[in-house]
């Protein structure tokens, strides 16, 4: 019988395009075009033009583009290290519900673009690579039960180059073989550490795991093309993934339902440029707002109750730098009481310095909601105001999850205010075509 390793290998290098149902085509198609946007949004940002320079430095002579960067084109491993930085490079990146500790977005989109623009692969060879990767990727980080994050892993980091292997290697055409290999080499360049959360300094480098992640799949399925071996038993050996990376998890997870259910429809956009953490409590204060029509002025505090980890590890009361800002929750819902949540540009330096965001921030608790809440993930938020009142909001899913998911005008608006300095005007024509994605043949204008 076939272990874990080879039946996700040999579902990815059998699924083809035709066997894809038309909401998966779209949720794909969704987190292609989402991404594409973040990756152009997250261009223009100064710890993005460190890793722009050194790509477009050590990848020349390729034909794989940085999207949204001026300069040549580069090696498709440059492509994928530079586009899966910049694609998580400010917390608009889309994830999943459940959530599984995977960017499918940032580990699937920039190997299996850069492979794509390569080769000369069509929409459909990119659609179904992002569709194998993400069966893959997320049935590998659903199964740790989170535990590799709790270690002090960054989930993301250790679970994408599995799925970067696997976009890769559909568009290489690895055969089974070789895919159970770039499954193995990719589990040797899994990584990523939680220290950045816990010391608050050099959060620069949380962007760059996704980046390396990218990047570490495509060397993979590259090195399995020409026949180099990785262990058969990557996830689920005594020295596999599992059991080094996580205190917990269930084998059984790795091929549940596998060619039955589509995980690719938990894909979840977010809306906000903020942790996952945070989602649901800014949910919840632009609601509350939208309904009692007060100000951030006229706050007194406000208590944000939800997991333990939304109490812990992101409850940030004092953020040292904007990326830092964006991973706490205290400052996320003191942002989202003065300024769009929405909209990129609120996020700006001077956020960082604003006397009253500051200020709020500092009157702004996290706890650990007893009883639990039902959904994970959901806050129950209470802001109390200076005129005596006091006002709760819980809720459970925000707008982008598969529970309240983002329609097309939501999805345009969304790509057209994070690539309008980029794309100005043109960006609603561009957010058609990469929703038509099936009817192009070629892909080197992405990006362009």
């Amino acid at each position: 019988m076939a272990n874990e390793t080879v039946r996700l290998a040999e579902y990815a290098v059998g699924l083809r395009y035709e066997d894809l149902p038309p909401d998966v085509i779209q949720r794909a198609k969704d987190c292609i075009t989402d991404t594409v946007a973040v990756v152009v949004l997250g261009n223009g940002l100064p710890w993005s033009r460190i890793i722009t320079a050194y790509a477009q430095r050590v990848g020349a002579g390729g034909r794989s583009r940085i999207l949204g960067a001026e300069g040549p084109l580069v090696q498709a491993t440059a492509a994928a290290l530079a586009n899966g930085t910049l694609a998580h490079a400010f917390e608009s990146d889309n994830l999943t519900k459940p959530g599984a500790g995977v960017h499918p977005g940032a580990t699937l989109l920039p190997p299996g673009l850069a492979v794509a623009q390569e080769r000369g692969s069509s929409g459909r060879e990119l659609i179904t690579a992002v569709v194998a990767g993400f069966e893959v990727m997320y049935r590998i980080g659903y199964a740790t039960k989170h535990s590799n994050e709790r270690r002090g892993f960054h989930a993301p980091g250790t679970t994408g180059p599995f799925g970067a292997a696997v976009a890769a290697g559909v568009l290489l055409k690895l055969d089974a073989d070789r895919m159970v290999n770039a499954l193995g080499i990719a589990g040797s360049l899994a990584g990523g550490l939680m220290e950045f959360a816990r010391s608050g300094t050099g959060a620069m480098v949380k962007r760059l795991h996704l980046g390396r992640a990218s990047e570490s799949g495509v060397m993979a399925a590259n090195l399995a093309a020409d026949g180099f071996t990785g262990p058969r038993s990557v996830l689920e050996g005594e020295a596999g993934f599992l059991k080094v990376f996580c205190t917990e998890w269930d084998m059984a997870d790795l091929t549940r339902n596998l060619g039955s259910e589509f995980m690719t429809l938990r894909l979840c956009l977010k809306r906000f440029p903020v942790h996952m953490t945070a989602h649901t409590a800014v949910q919840a204060v632009l609601e509350l707002q939208e309904e009692h029509h007060f100000a951030g002025a006229d706050v007194d505090r406000v208590t944000v109750a939800g997991t333990e980890r939304m109490a812990t590890i992101n409850n940030i009361p004092d953020p040292i730098d904007i990326m830092m800002a964006q991973y706490s929750i205290p400052y996320c819902v003191a942002l989202s009481l003065f300024r769009d949540p929405r909209d990129p540009a609120s996020f700006d330096d001077s956020a960082l310095t604003d006397a009253a965001i500051r200020n709020m921030c500092a009157r702004v608790s996290v706890v650990a909601a007893n009883p639990p809440t039902k959904v994970a993930g959901a806050s129950i938020v209470t802001i109390q105001l200076k005129d005596g009142r006091s006002l709760t909001r819980e809720v459970e899913e925000f707008n982008g999850t598969p529970a309240r998911p983002l329609n097309r005008q939501e999805l345009c608006d969304k790509f057209s205010t994070l690539t309008r300095v980029r794309y100005g005007a043109a960006a609603p024509g561009l957010f058609e075509r990469l929703q038509n994605l099936e009817n192009e043949i070629d892909l080197s204008w992405i990006g362009a």
